[in-house]
């Protein structure tokens, strides 16, 4: 992973970013870091672009890369498949390779078009004078610009700082790649847009055509080339219309039986299909492991992946199949993060009286468990599930040294760190959904807590470069609140244009703040359930065989998932209700309770 950034102008020549700016990315880069200017013919144009470097794979390769022909690369991304990079190779050097093969449009937009990975790139191409930007179909990488009027420069970058002054950056759409013809900069600034092919049954985004500023025109490219699609077309075939009867049984169903409810269901060609392909997703990325070849990966009492951790569906299947690809001798961190309590709460019962409602973490249904009278104030309820997860894990794999990771957040330092890092972090994005998620990935990712040997506890930092989230689970599988009532209000239809949105949105809700937080810490996000594989495997299946929401919950949503953790001999977590991270870690119940998810938050605006 990396920081990339590029200036361009006309007249004067650029500078190098501010120093906020150059101190984030370097933050993404930590290994390695070097600037390089260069002026066009004529000085008509000049180009100043600073790349700072993570280390993941191969020899350590600088960036910009400058090959014999001139071209520059900067590459932030990972290739996973599609180009050949053998386990010694830096996929830096062998994308450049492949670029400077390139003499046509077509054959650059094929390069992109072939790799299997998150990636954002911003490449000079000498011969053409072309300078070309973009993100990969699903936004996986962070990617932002912004136009100067006054000064005419143009600015990318993978991270920007927030000031009321300067409020211009906004997120590059990952709608395909960018081409800006050098030539003619004198003129103003025209993106050549070389969309994704997108499949018919989906619509394109209204940001697809939004452009950086007014003075910057977008249009499509003359030669009307489109990248092929990542991904195979999501299946919109609808099923048999439910009978009411049916329904109602199945809504009747008690928590208590929502296990064997699970047993009974089938689909074993299915199940056993979406665990190789999210097992073969899940290697490629604890294998592509950093340093390898360095003597520090030798030691084994250090882990090199870590998981964000809340015992729930979405990461307990990624530790399981992390498991699988981890040597046994090598720990796992699972990062498990939790915001101080105000003051613990006693459960309501009937009659107004109230008792201490004990939750063992095998307990059956776990929502229920989170407001339990707390022996910590950081008992809350993602903490609970977490620790019933960790039983779990240790069950299957009880030779694994499995680090769980309490990162305990007490307000004062929520307060101080949103407003000198994270602020700056999660803009261009603004609202209160974006604080909340923002800061609690943040705090995660970091890794700093405690954990336990028996009753005792010890300071702990996850050292892992290397960072699974388990994003994109629930808008593949329909594990959103906002799914059941569309499916309640619109039917199988409805529930099916709502999945279609949710791929479709994901970079510009959800992807790019993402890499941006973790990225701060010099780790890498990568996302198992947005492998390319796994999403054509998912978009190929009809709607009724990944959820049916006539189910209750904690069955219904994410049904394949569900059997898939069962498969796996998971337990409990098999038929945990989906809970968001903001609640689950209790971070939304340390502000403004009148807030909405929408609104715009002042936490976030920085002098």
């Amino acid at each position: 992973m990396c920081g990339i950034f590029c200036q361009l102008s006309s007249s004067p020549a650029p500078s190098e970013p501010n120093a906020t700016v150059y101190e984030q990315l370097k933050k993404r880069g930590p290994n390695c870091s070097n600037n390089l200017m260069i002026q066009g013919p004529g000085c008509c144009y000049h180009c100043v672009f600073s790349a700072h470097v993570l280390h993941m794979r191969g020899a350590l390769t600088p960036q910009p890369v400058q090959d014999a022909k001139g071209n520059v690369l900067l590459w932030n991304g990972e290739v996973f498949g599609g180009l050949p990079v053998s386990p010694n190779e830096n996929d830096t050097t062998v994308v450049s390779e492949h670029l400077a093969a390139c003499s046509s449009p077509s054959e650059v937009l094929d390069v992109f078009s072939s790799i299997q990975g998150p990636w954002a790139f911003i490449y000079y191409q000498k011969a053409a004078e072309y300078l070309w930007f973009g993100r990969d179909f699903f936004g996986r990488r962070s990617l932002l610009w912004k136009f100067d009027p006054e000064v005419k420069i143009f600015s990318v970058s993978s991270v920007a700082a927030h000031n009321l002054e300067d409020n211009a950056w906004k997120e590059v759409p990952a709608a395909g790649l960018y081409k800006i013809d050098l030539k003619t900069i004198n003129k103003g600034i025209t993106f050549e847009i070389y969309p994704w092919k997108k499949p018919e049954n989906c619509e394109n985004d209204d940001t697809t055509w939004e452009t950086v500023h007014s003075e910057c025109s977008a249009i499509t490219n003359h030669s009307r080339l489109v990248v092929p699609s990542a991904v195979t077309p999501l299946n919109m075939s609808l099923p048999d219309t439910l009978r009411e009867n049916e329904t109602a049984s199945k809504n009747q169903q008690n928590s208590k039986d929502l296990a064997q409810l699970l047993a009974s269901y089938g689909q074993t060609s299915d199940v056993n299909h979406l665990i190789d392909v999210l097992s073969e997703a899940v290697r490629r990325r604890v294998q592509s492991l950093p340093f390898i070849e360095e003597v520090e990966s030798l030691n084994k009492n250090v882990a090199n992946v870590a998981i964000l951790f809340s015992g729930g569906l979405d990461s307990m299947i990624l530790a399981a199949l992390a498991d699988r690809h981890i040597p046994t001798h090598e720990p796992i961190d699972l990062l498990n993060v939790a915001f101080k309590l105000q003051e613990p709460k006693v459960q309501k019962v009937a009659g107004n009286k109230s008792k201490k409602h004990k939750c063992k973490a095998s307990n059956a249904n776990m929502e229920n468990c989170e407001v339990k009278p707390a022996s910590s104030p950081f008992d809350v309820p993602d903490r609970i599930t977490g620790k019933a997860g960790l039983e779990e894990l240790e069950v299957l794999n009880s030779k694994r040294k499995w680090n769980f990771v309490e990162i305990n957040i007490r307000p004062e330092e929520l307060q101080e760190t949103r407003r000198e890092r994270i602020s700056h972090l999660v803009y261009p994005l603004d609202t209160v959904l974006d604080d909340s998620i923002g800061c609690a990935v943040w705090f995660a990712a970091r890794g700093r807590g405690v954990i336990r040997d028996g009753s005792e506890e010890r300071p702990f930092t996850s050292e892992a470069k290397i960072v699974l989230t388990g994003i994109g689970a629930d808008e593949q599988l329909a594990g959103y609140s906002r799914h059941r009532v569309r499916f309640k209000t619109s039917g199988p239809q409805g529930l099916l244009e709502e999945l279609s949105m949710e791929l479709n949105r994901i970079s510009s809700r959800n992807l790019g703040r993402d890499d941006r937080v973790i990225g701060d810490h010099g780790k890498e996000a990568r996302f198992p359930y947005l492998d390319e594989d796994v999403v054509s495997f998912l978009n190929s299946l009809p709607v009724w065989t990944k959820a049916d929401l006539s189910l209750p919950r904690g069955v219904g949503e994410k049904l394949l998932l569900r059997l898939a953790a069962k498969h796996l001999g998971l337990g409990q977590s098999c038929v945990l209700p989906k809970r968001a991270m903001q609640f689950g870690s209790r971070i939304a119940k340390m502000e403004d309770n009148r807030e909405k998810a929408s609104d715009k938050c002042t936490r976030l605006l920085t002098g």
